[in-house]
């Protein structure tokens, strides 16, 4: 060992300050992007505006979005093209993208136009899924995201509670024409006249959106619900009192046969109806009912799913409507609320520096997964319809 009280086993040069060194992000190529067409019944929305496409192109992705598909929402070709999307008359051609962004979930047939590896981000309709589905998206080894799963940094569904939010308000105001051409009274109080009734069964984020619309109309409103926690929530949402109940058959006949408007919005366990075909009969003649959840369950025993075409009927003399995208009745204004939503999503995608770096840092957008690469990642996707299960936390190491 040497004497030298300065004795170090680094030489001069080891000893120099140098730059630190900091981790990066890997930078992904641009999106592209595919806008198919909607070919469900009576579906008139879409997932993007001219205006977030003009966003989009400017950040360097780029837009493919088949002809027409903007047409149901009052959006034209043109100014899709003004904003710097690519058209096509080729379905297959909006398919084959990186990303494809759609309101329905594709079809089997339409997925076999997808890449393999591609991204998928629509609704799922899981009551109209099979197992044939799932196998079909798994080998094309997609990467899916259904609208049910997004969540958001408070574990909360924005997309859910956004198009709910529609859903609650256009009941009303549908329920309100409705009315008007059965027995020719308006959804609201006039002075001197006895307001219209309105029952409400659910007081989840389309029920209070209800309460809130036919509140704002002067109606009489009372909200049925199993959940304390749910009503006690909708006192302090809307800011008043208003009437709630839990669901006690002789109390919901009571307030059923004086109701002038019912709307069903609640999610149930079970398929059995709240309402039955006698307390229906019972109800008022050219009464409305709204079964807004319809495709989830029906809430009425007497309700069916109906069609812009035939978009109400009539039974015991109480018009029943069933419209299962009640959404779509004012496509521009949900196209615009789903569009801002997914412009955010989308830009979180620059941010993040890709797809991959946004699943590794952000537990929210890992979660609203469904499928990671052709592996089923959402447990009772698994259990429901006899799939093999992945952790995506297993997947991501």
């Amino acid at each position: 060992m040497s004497n030298d009280p300065f004795f170090t086993p680094f030489n001069d040069l080891e000893l120099m300050p140098v730059e630190e060194k900091l981790e990066i992000k890997r930078k992904e190529k641009k999106l592209s992007i595919g806008i198919p067409k909607e070919t469900c019944l009576d579906e008139m929305r879409t997932c993007v505006t001219p205006d977030a496409v003009q966003v989009l192109t400017d950040a360097g992705h780029q837009i493919i979005i088949e002809r027409g598909a903007g047409s149901g929402s009052f959006f034209t070709d043109q100014q899709y093209a003004d904003a710097g999307a690519q058209l096509t008359d080729s379905a297959s051609k909006a398919f084959s993208q990186d990303l494809i962004l759609k309101i329905n979930p594709p079809t089997v047939e339409e997925i076999q136009w997808m890449k393999p590896n591609a991204y998928l981000i629509s609704a799922l309709q899981i009551n109209l899924r099979d197992k044939e589905y799932f196998l079909t998206l798994a080998k094309k080894k997609i990467t899916a995201i259904a609208f049910e799963f997004i969540t958001d940094e408070y574990q909360q569904l924005p997309l859910v509670r956004l198009i709910g939010e529609i859903a609650g308000t256009a009941s009303i105001l549908y329920a309100s024409e409705l009315l008007a051409q059965s027995n020719g009274n308006m959804l609201g109080g006039i002075t001197g006249v006895r307001p219209t009734k309105v029952v409400i069964i659910g007081a989840g984020i389309v029920g209070e959106f209800a309460a809130k619309a036919a509140l704002g109309l002067g109606a009489d409103v009372k909200v049925f619900d199993n959940s304390l926690s749910k009503l006690r929530r909708l006192h302090t949402s809307i800011g008043a009192r208003i009437p709630t109940s839990i669901i006690e058959p002789k109390e919901l006949q009571k307030n059923l046969r004086r109701a002038d408007v019912l709307i069903g919005c609640m999610h149930k366990q079970s398929n059995i109806p709240i309402v039955s075909e006698d307390m229906v009969m019972k109800m008022k003649n050219g009464s409305i009912i709204i079964d807004v959840g319809i495709d989830y369950g029906k809430v009425v025993e007497t309700s069916e799913i109906t069609t812009f075409k035939a978009p109400y009927f009539v039974k015991h003399g109480v018009v029943h409507s069933g419209l299962p995208n009640l959404t779509s009745r004012v496509p521009r204004l949900t196209s615009k609320a789903i569009s801002n939503f997914f412009l955010t999503y989308l830009l979180n995608y620059d941010e993040e520096g890709g797809f991959e770096n946004m699943l590794m840092n952000r537990d929210e957008v890992k979660h609203s997964l469904y499928m990671y690469r052709g592996r089923h990642t959402k447990k009772i996707l698994c259990n429901r319809f006899d799939l093999p299960y992945c952790d995506i936390n297993l997947l991501m190491i």
